[in-house]
């Protein structure tokens, strides 16, 4: 007689549910630290200090508006990663990548907020990427 134990493939994770809660908790802060920045530069043009001969020279206030809108997308991906909405997940994916590239083209103006951005969008798309993250 032969032990045979063999392992559910389709069991849950206890690390990849936990990954995505994760992933959904630094999405909203992530999406609130953005609107925030881009509160600041709409409200104020002389928040941030202009970069002179940047090539990516933008307006601040089209900066904020940037982030702004990038803000309140990834509060609403992260509510619905909450719900483990698989529309969310590949949502989240996209804009964080998405937060990541603007927070580098935005160093200049602020490096030590945007390469924290940077490195938690890097954690939040490995989070998401994990295997089994997104099933339901």
């Amino acid at each position: 007689m032969t032990d045979k134990r063999t392992i559910d493939p389709q069991a849950e994770s206890g690390w990849a549910m936990t990954g995505v809660a994760f992933a959904a908790t630094m999405l909203l802060m992530i999406g609130a630290f953005q609107a925030i920045a881009g509160f600041a530069a709409i409200i104020d043009d002389e928040y941030f200090v202009r970069v002179r001969g940047y090539a990516f020279d933008l307006d601040i206030t089209a900066w904020g508006w940037i982030h702004l809108i990038l803000g309140l997308a990834l509060v609403a991906t992260g509510i619905g990663l909450f719900s483990r909405a698989v529309w969310a997940g590949v949502i989240a994916v996209f804009l964080t990548v998405l937060s990541a590239v603007d927070n580098f083209f935005f160093i200049p103006y602020a490096p030590f907020w945007s390469l924290l951005l940077i490195a938690l969008d890097v954690w939040v798309i490995w989070a998401l990427t994990r295997p089994r993250a997104l099933r339901a």
